[in-house]
């Protein structure tokens, strides 16, 4: 693996590692991101970020890495409906009372780049 490319793999595995502190942390903002029709919301707040502390640390080993990298990507796929609501319904921002419609519109828009920088780093784990 080259150097750039595990920079790149441990960048984005503590980055995924705090996002999965933050649905801790920011529980209730979270759960906003929800529909209202959608039932046990801090339920599912709670086990993405678990999801996300288990996938960040499987990214880490050669031998879970290839797998690791798939499961995240569609985890990543699975959770971008919360974010479209967020951004059509102006949800703010977990951490926040109010966040602008540019910045809510950035996070869906960005999904695509990280799915794509998960497979890139994950690929070839043997080498």
């Amino acid at each position: 693996m080259t150097f750039i490319r595990q920079l790149g793999l441990y960048i984005f595995a503590a980055a995924f590692f705090f996002a999965g502190v933050t649905h801790f942390i920011y529980d209730h903002g979270f759960a906003q991101m929800i529909p209202q029709w959608v039932p046990y919301k801090l339920i599912i707040v709670y086990v993405t970020g678990i999801t996300e502390w288990l996938l960040a640390l499987l990214l880490l080993f050669p031998q879970t890495r290839r797998a690791a990298g798939w499961a995240t990507a569609a985890f990543l796929v699975i959770v971008l409906p919360a974010n479209i609501y967020a951004a059509i319904y102006g949800i703010p921002a977990p951490w926040s009372e109010d966040t602008n419609m540019t910045a809510l519109w950035i996070r869906p828009l960005f999904q695509p780049l990280l799915i794509w920088w998960v497979l890139a780093v994950s690929k070839d784990s043997n080498t």
